[in-house]
């Protein structure tokens, strides 16, 4: 008889542990061991957090260890279990690892060994089954749905309870997303109630009753300064949406801009001369021009599509110099500039961080985040067998983002969502508006450092979302590098992997189907591209999110920096903007109560946050996979001490993409 020591791992989330029976059974290389009882009912053991030895026995010896299967059998009701891993020690003293990681209630299900395996490394009939079935079932379970026409896919799921329980918020998780959102939603309430008589603004200052005990030092801030043009313009580069910003090679024809209009903040320059020299930039919302606006109980909401030229100064001041507020330049389309009467500029201005506030949130953020991670998730899910070492390299990456989405689509973005009761673009709108933007998606814009080369903006200075961001996206492809070339010896095994081709046609065939000419890969000839593309995926799921997500209250929170809608027309000529009339064209009490709301709800610290490298689940068991992860932890350590020696001599402290801010996942 030949005893095997076998070590359970139950995790420590609430509700871990089980009651149910469980049978472990050890599968080997000369044949299987008899089935052990590892649980008994009314026991102490596989308890939350609990590590739990048993023997299990076999009338020889197994030789390598393969699978370990384990029956969970419930006792009259559902009662789940959450296995991290299993370990058996021979007798020899060798050890084998299996991870888990999932959720087990009533079923039977086979642990591979812990080695990450290509398809090509698998050459017994057994393994190559046991790929197979653990696909099918996968594909069963994470079906594409289609949300809407011309944008990414999702998965088949109406609420959170229709996804599968891997991907479920833990108990800890969904308690603290509920409760914040109860907690924001009450305090917007008793914000309603406290100015119940106010419906609209007097005057500014009417916005310190629901700014009142704001403890944010960025809100504070840009409270005391948002009127300023150096603050208007550092936003374009290190505020919410750090996204849009592009050197300027030519005035656009319909901007028609003058000298005359700039001369004041030039000199003896021309814009010529300064386009020329690289100091002349642009913002254009043109992707919202024609986008219906939205109608809130009755009242009509308006939009803009504005162009802001913005001039780098001598002091390397990113500074407003002409404003544009609709596509098609005319007589009732006046250029606004800074030398215009204060509150014609300030009007101006409010225009465009509304539109950037609309473009941010279902753009930059929902879209070009949430949205296309959602995919990146479902294809790994159901095309790469838990044993492949990219399955093992992602799936840290899509942790709770399928629930979010979920939430998202049903709690904020539907026509009785929240943002629908807000947002100066309704839900017909955003439709459109994401469609849009979605068939203009390019692979080149969702790389960072392309995206940064094609606006011109790889060299700007104090633009500290690209400093950052390129540290990070460096780090990601350093230690994704090492991963590839750890398992694939040469480019040929990139390009015969069937599982891989398989998960970026399933990605690209469906979960982008109606994304044409964007030049994202549909196979992978070598290792670099695979390296890329991988470096992407974490940097969108990960970085690129903590940039457009977590700055969301610091600007927000102070409504005319970031107005959610206005309810006003845009002007149509210079000279006649009022106090008065500005106060009715920014959000209403309501509006500003939901704005400040959400933004705290959204970019709130995380409980239960991995951050970025945080591997917690070890899905990887080779001691050199372990090696390359821990020097990816420690670059990332060094990133973060970099990024805080920079931030003490400045007055604004760029922090969201400081690596221990940032997630592994989209996970809110």
């Amino acid at each position: 008889m030949v005893t095997y020591k076998v070590t359970f791992r139950t995790g420590t989330a609430e509700y871990s542990g089980t009651g149910s029976y469980v049978h472990c059974m050890l599968i080997g290389e000369r044949g299987p061991s008899q089935k052990t009882i590892v649980d008994k009912r009314l026991q102490n053991d596989l308890e939350r957090g609990a590590v739990d030895q048993y023997d299990v026995t076999s009338d020889k010896d197994l030789g390598t260890i393969w699978f370990v299967e384990l029956e969970v059998t419930r006792f009259l009701v559902p009662d789940y279990w959450f296995c991290n891993s299993v370990t058996v020690e021979t007798p020899s003293g060798q050890t084998f690892h299996f991870p888990c990681y999932r959720w087990l209630d009533d079923c039977t299900i086979r642990l591979r060994e812990g080695t990450a395996k290509r398809v090509c490394d698998d050459k017994l009939p057994i393994f190559q089954s046991h790929r197979q079935e653990e696909l099918q079932e996968r594909q069963k379970l994470y079906r594409w749905k289609v949300w809407g026409p011309n944008a990414p896919r999702c998965i088949d799921a109406e609420t959170e309870d229709d996804l599968p329980m891997d991907m479920r918020f833990s108990c800890e998780k969904q308690r603290d997303f509920e409760g914040s959102l109860e907690l924001a939603l009450g305090a917007l309430f008793l914000k309603w109630f406290m100015n119940l008589f106010h419906q609209s603004w007097s005057n500014l200052e009417d916005f310190d009753r629901i700014f009142l005990r704001i403890k944010n030092p960025v809100a504070a801030f840009a409270r005391e300064h948002w009127k300023e043009d150096w603050l208007f313009g550092y936003q374009f580069m290190n505020g919410l949406n750090p996204v849009l910003i592009q050197k300027c090679g030519k005035i656009p024809v319909n901007f028609p801009v003058t000298n005359a209009m700039v001369r004041k903040f030039l000199g003896n320059s021309t814009l010529a001369r300064e386009i020329k020299n690289g100091n002349i930039f642009i913002v254009n919302y043109k992707i919202l021009d024609g986008i219906g606006a939205n109608v809130i109980h009755g009242v009509q909401q308006y939009l803009a599509a504005p162009i802001c030229l913005l001039y780098l100064d001598k002091q390397n001041r990113m500074m407003p110099i002409a404003i544009q507020l609709k596509q098609t330049p005319g007589g009732d389309n006046p250029i606004f500039h800074p030398s215009d009467p204060e509150l014609d500029w300030l009007l101006a201005k409010t225009w465009v961080r509304s539109a950037d506030f609309q473009f941010f949130q279902l753009i930059s953020h929902l879209l070009r985040t949430h949205l296309i991670a959602e995919p990146f998730c479902i294809a790994t899910i159901r095309q790469l067998p838990s044993v492949h070492p990219i399955y093992k390299l992602l799936m840290p990456h899509t942790r709770y983002t399928l629930e979010i989405n979920t939430r998202g689509r049903k709690e904020l973005i539907s026509e009785n969502g929240v943002m629908n009761k807000a947002f100066g673009v309704g839900v017909e709108g955003h439709i459109l508006l994401n469609q849009r933007e979605f068939l203009a998606i390019t692979y080149q814009s969702l790389c960072l450092p392309e995206s940064l080369e094609l606006r011109g903006v790889e060299e700007l200075k104090g633009y500290y979302y690209k400093d950052d961001g390129l540290q990070i996206w460096s780090a990601i492809h350093k230690f994704v590098n090492k991963i590839v070339r750890f398992y694939y010896e040469n480019d040929q095994q990139v390009k015969d992997d069937p599982e891989l081709l398989a998960w970026i046609k399933d990605l690209t065939g469906i979960g982008f189907q109606d994304l044409k000419n964007s030049g994202i890969p549909t196979s992978f000839s070598n290792r670099n591209e695979l390296c890329k593309f991988l470096t992407m995926v974490i940097f969108t799921c990960s970085a690129q999110h903590a940039a457009v997500n977590n700055g969301q209250y610091d600007w927000g929170a102070w409504v005319p920096n970031s107005p959610c809608s206005m309810r006003k027309p845009p002007p149509t000529t210079k000279g006649t903007v009022t106090m008065e009339h500005i106060m009715e064209s920014l959000p209403d009490i309501t509006q500003s109560c939901i704005e400040m709301a959400i933004t705290w709800h959204l970019s709130r610290p995380q409980a239960e946050m991995r951050k970025l490298g945080d591997y917690k689940e070890e899905y990887f068991t080779e001691e050199a996979v372990k090696n390359i992860i821990g020097e990816f932890q420690d670059e990332l350590k060094a990133i973060d001490r970099t990024i805080q020696e920079r931030n003490e001599d400045l007055a604004l402290k760029y922090e969201y993409l400081r690596p221990i801010n940032i997630d592994n996942s989209i996970s809110i």
